[in-house]
């Protein structure tokens, strides 16, 4: 598998794919219940998403949804925005995710941490804990719309206070302890919180990291807050924040597993976008569209059910976290990890999934392409044969991803690469256990997701790259912005391009077989002698040099000018020779368009905290911004790493 072509097929689902998986199950359901027959996949999604009514009806009945009470039709209306799902209706997300009385001695989470002992809880265990925390809640006055916020790691605590907190209608939202302090106030503090939940340090691989001084800052720059609860991570008389109610307090009396009943678009968590410019989006998600979405993605697209266990690391800033913890809406169990995932090597998430006896195990492209670049081969060293599906997200994976990760793996194993985001808190388009995999494509758009190309007339195109659109609505749209009484910025954040049409800002192309792959933002695709090329396309090949540790490519179209940044490996220099074979490979794997005018070493990329590269904010930079209006250096992973691009930028223009 050492070649392979765009969109060649890796994997055929076997011929049982559709009794077998927890999508033909549905499809089954739909015939015997609903008289509905599908021909195969493309006829079920053009149903799902012609008949929006129909479907999510249909979704809601198979899983058996515990509404307080019912709704008076599916769907109100369908423009966007303001369309309105399950009207009358009252749910609590935090009731799916507890499990059913026969689950009480399955296992839910295990926890394992670079600052304590790992850790593990069954569903019976889950819900005496989130009782009595939500009892504790409720003994410190929060209640319906009280913003309950929490700077902690991926640990059993931070879901036990996340459903306590939905099963009272509180509102939730969290940021990592790794934030810097104008990072957390810039996104806590839109929200007014009431109560925090902080630790007071962690362990980083072998590093210990202590965050007093941070709490104490952000807890007098949330001025709002009137209680603060301490969750000790890494144990002994050092882990201790002053004037706070200790976590064992919270949990510390038993109360009633309760759930108040609220509307469908009652608000259960605040998402955030990066940030790096300005104020980051404060993005709110409500109970149903969470609850629905998540059901109908982790069962249908991750094939997930009772009895499988997922591996997927993520910190608390991402909307990973929420896709995680989701999972026990399927009643399966998740593995929650804290500290550093490539220490003491990149081999430490493949040992743990072995451990763990993991049947899913979730990645991000930019991991795997470091894990193969290291040379690791944990497909021969390791026991991964619990693994029987593997799932990728957050920036396009290469082909040489696809074709590694099937060495690793075995031809038997449902790779499922996928793209969604923040905004909608689930996959836009992804794959399923009824489709192939195509190397380099993402097979189908979701379903319920009307995602399809749109040129800049607003008309669809096929094989051709466009903007990724989505043309009637989900649940799982966001209720609305924080402050933003009028939905203006919500307007302007989707709806400005295309009235009436969801632009999600990825360029992305669909062939005719529905299956996709994206190339990039489309505010950072780059346009030259008049053809769009999505930065993607540069990464792939230069990365694929030894020497090459990460890259970054910017247009400045003011000069036509394509500037390639480079990050090498320790003791390499960037010398003629090897800025001509840079540029011989681009401009002969690619075209002469991709080849750069110039190459810049750098110490690193700037990405943001979820590992978004700052494509855009450099351009800026690059043009004549000041770095202060352009990017907010504590959003950022490395907060030096911008530095040697405004350096670039004084001596372009000093020339």
């Amino acid at each position: 598998m050492s070649t392979i072509a765009l969109g060649e097929t890796l994997w055929t689902p076997p011929a049982d794919a559709w009794e077998r998986s927890e999508l033909g199950r549905f499809v089954a359901w739909l015939r015997a219940e609903r008289g509905l027959d599908f021909a195969g996949y493309a006829e079920l999604h053009r149903w799902s998403v012609t008949d929006l009514e129909g479907f999510w009806g249909a979704v809601w009945d198979f899983f058996e949804i515990r509404a307080h009470s019912p709704y008076e039709r599916v769907l109100d209306g369908d423009a966007m925005p303001g369309a309105r799902w399950f009207p009358g209706a009252t749910l609590n997300y935090a009731e799916h995710m507890l499990g059913r009385d026969e689950d009480v001695d399955d296992v839910a989470v295990v926890a394992h941490s670079q600052s304590r002992d790992s850790i593990e809880l069954t569903f019976g265990e889950l819900r005496d804990q989130v009782a009595r925390a939500r009892a504790g809640l409720q003994r410190l006055g929060i209640g319906p719309g009280d913003r309950v916020v929490a700077y902690l790691p991926n640990i059993p605590e931070t879901l036990v206070a996340f459903l306590a907190s939905a099963s009272l209608g509180a509102i939730w939202a969290t940021t990592p302890p790794e934030f810097g302090v104008r990072s957390v106030v810039d996104r806590l503090g839109q929200l007014e919180p009431k109560l925090l939940l902080a630790a007071a340090g962690y362990r980083y691989g072998d590093k210990l990291v202590d965050r007093r001084e941070q709490v104490a800052e952000i807890r007098e720059k949330l001025g709002s807050i009137e209680t603060v609860v301490h969750v000790p991570v890494v144990g002994g008389t050092e882990d201790a924040l002053p004037d706070t109610r200790e976590w064992s307090e919270l949990v510390g009396e038993p109360g009633p597993l309760v759930f108040d009943p609220l509307p469908f678009d009652h608000p259960l968590c605040v998402l955030f976008s990066s940030g790096t410019t300005g104020l980051p989006k404060a993005i709110v998600h409500g109970h149903g569209g969470i609850t629905l979405e998540h059901l109908k993605n982790h069962a249908f697209s991750w094939d997930l059910r009772r009895g499988d266990r997922l591996f997927w690391f993520t910190t608390t800033a991402w909307m990973m976290w929420n896709a995680l913890v989701s999972v026990l809406l399927t009643r399966a169990s998740i593995v929650m990890i804290d500290g550093n995932p490539g220490w003491p090597d990149l081999g430490y998430q493949w040992r743990l999934v072995e451990e763990t006896r993991s049947t899913f195990f979730g990645l991000s492209p930019a991991f795997t392409m470091a894990c193969r670049k290291d040379g690791l081969t944990p497909g021969r060293d390791l026991d991964l044969s619990s693994v029987r599906i593997v799932c990728a997200a957050g920036s396009p994976l290469p082909m040489e991803g696809y074709a590694w990760l099937y060495e690793q793996f075995g031809r038997d194993m449902f790779l499922n690469n996928g793209s969604g985001g923040t905004d909608v808190c689930t996959g836009i388009v992804q794959g399923y256990p009824v489709l192939p995999v195509y190397a380099g494509k993402m097979s189908a758009p979701c379903l319920g997701v009307d995602a399809v190309a749109f040129d800049e007339d607003g008309k669809e195109v096929v094989n051709e790259l466009g903007e990724l659109v989505i043309r009637r609505p989900m649940p799982s749209m966001p209720v609305k912005f924080w402050n933003d009484p009028d939905g203006a910025r919500y307007r302007a954040s989707y709806f400005e391009f295309y009235p009436g049409v969801w632009r999600h800002g990825d360029w992305i192309q669909f062939d005719e077989r529905g299956a996709s792959f994206i190339t990039g933002r489309s505010d950072a695709t780059l346009n030259r002698g008049g053809v769009r090329l999505g930065t993607s396309e540069l990464y792939g090949v230069v990365e694929e040099f030894d020497e090459v540790l990460d890259s970054l490519v910017v247009h400045l179209e003011a000069t036509d000018d394509l500037l390639l940044f480079v990050v090498l490996r320790d003791g390499l220099e960037l010398d003629d020779s090897l800025k001509q074979r840079l540029s011989d490979a681009l401009r002969n794997g690619l075209s002469p368009r991709h080849r750069p005018d110039d190459i810049v070493a750098v110490p690193a990329i700037p990405r943001t905290m979820t590992g978004k590269k700052l494509e855009l904010p450099v351009k800026r930079i690059l043009t004549g911004t000041a770095v202060g209006d352009v990017v907010s250096r504590d959003a950022l992973v490395d907060p030096d790493a911008i530095e040697p691009f405004a350096a670039y930028a004084r001596e372009r223009e000093g020339s």
